[in-house]
């Protein structure tokens, strides 16, 4: 089962960032769904073959401050050991 299925399947009320399947680690308590924003910036960069700051950039007006809701996703940046 891929974890859009599973995210359907337990939290149908959860809402997806389109395009960006690829970087969800999980979801919150709360469902919302939970997207690693390194990931999001490779991403960007691989598709749109654009600048790491102009990602960066782009995702941070875009994307990681939208509200969209109760249910608007959580994206980290997470820490290495």
């Amino acid at each position: 089962m891929t974890k859009l299925e599973q995210i359907s399947e337990t939290s149908p009320e959860s809402i997806i960032a389109d395009g960006f399947d690829d970087a969800i680690i999980g979801l919150s308590w709360d469902s919302k769904v939970v997207y690693d924003a390194n990931k999001c910036i490779e991403i960007l960069i691989g598709e749109d073959e654009i600048t790491y700051d102009d990602a960066i950039e782009f995702l941070e007006f875009n994307t990681f401050s939208a509200y969209v809701g109760e249910n608007t996703p959580i994206f980290i940046y997470p820490m290495n050991d």
